[in-house]
């Protein structure tokens, strides 16, 4: 039998090398340099490591790669351009960590509304309050959501519970949506413009200067996209100013979020660290769980999923 080298990280080794079948020969990597030997030989590839810039390197060196598998939702960081090049397949981790994240952005939302963190700074000095610091309630207010995958379809049932009044940012019309031409004209009527959209040129700094301005002095931002979506720079200066009420951060420019950066001290700015599809124990074995499936797929001609876009970049 004719075998396909495979070429994994040795990260996934436990939950699936026992479970791989027959025509699949497997090779797993430690390190990039280990990554970067292996990966001439590889026509399915699972090349994911911390940093970027060695994923890339690994993906580049792959030059019989027909299928490339990540655990990674976002694609950003990789050569897609090679990869439509070379017709390599690219199946990605979208919807692995989508309940813990959308779980993340309930958290973010009730600790802005409920003052939680000055809650917690009461109890570390002992202080028993007599007064909740945050009034608001999450039933009744209005969200605009930007970014309708597997995580924003979440978030949107999660907020529903709540009986927040929740609008959609996507290009097919539906009830309770706005579409990507219409939706900074309406900024001013939302409490909460959650981010959850794929980086790419299209949405790279799509809240910036005016889209701050033209939301409500109350509202709050919620990014769990990528930092590159929001103008930075615009946004530390609308929180200094108060020309918007908070900002929930789980992702920033750059990661980590360098330790003297204006965002650290400003109270009405929540740096989560890129935590969110991180708060759980089950990414690992969901991802491994698709990756089999997928194998099954592949070696019976059908197409694996979720399929990248290589043209779109999500």
């Amino acid at each position: 039998m004719t075998k396909t080298v495979t070429v994994l990280s040795g990260l996934i080794r436990p939950l699936v090398e026992n479970r791989l079948p027959e025509w699949v020969e497997p090779r797993f990597f430690q390190s990039k340099d280990e990554a970067m030997a292996l990966a001439p030989e590889a026509e399915i590839g699972w090349f994911d490591m911390y940093d970027k810039r060695d994923m890339a390197a690994a993906i580049g060196a792959a030059t019989r790669l027909k299928w490339l598998n990540s655990i990674y939702a976002g694609v950003d960081g990789m050569p897609l351009d090679l990869l439509r090049e070379r017709g390599t397949v690219v199946t990605n981790g979208a919807g692995i960590n989508a309940i813990t994240i959308a779980e993340y952005v309930v958290m973010g939302m009730l600790t802005v509304a409920k003052g939680y963190r000055e809650v917690v700074r009461a109890q570390e000095r002992h202080e028993w309050l007599t007064d909740s610091p945050g009034k608001v309630e999450l039933y009744g207010s209005k969200a605009l959501l930007l970014g309708y995958g597997a995580i924003g379809k979440l978030v949107e049932e999660r907020l529903k519970a709540f009986a927040v009044d929740v609008t959609v940012v996507r290009r097919s019309p539906g009830p309770n949506t706005l579409s990507p031409d219409q939706w900074r004209a309406r900024l001013g009527e939302f409490d909460w413009v959650i981010l959850a959209v794929p980086a790419t040129a299209e949405t790279d700094g799509m809240i910036g200067t005016d889209e701050l301005a033209a939301m409500k002095p109350s509202a709050t931002l919620i990014n769990i996209a990528r930092g590159t979506v929001v103008d930075q720079a615009a946004l530390v200066e609308a929180l200094k100013a108060k020309r918007i009420a908070a900002a929930f951060l789980d992702v920033t420019t750059p990661e980590p979020l360098p330790a003297g950066d204006p965002l650290w001290g400003l109270d009405n700015a929540h740096v989560t660290m890129h935590l969110s599809g991180r708060a759980q124990d089950k990414m690992f074995m969901r991802s491994a769980a698709r990756f089999l499936e997928n194998l099954d797929r592949w070696h019976r001609g059908e197409a694996v999923e979720p399929r990248v876009d290589l043209a779109l970049g999500y």
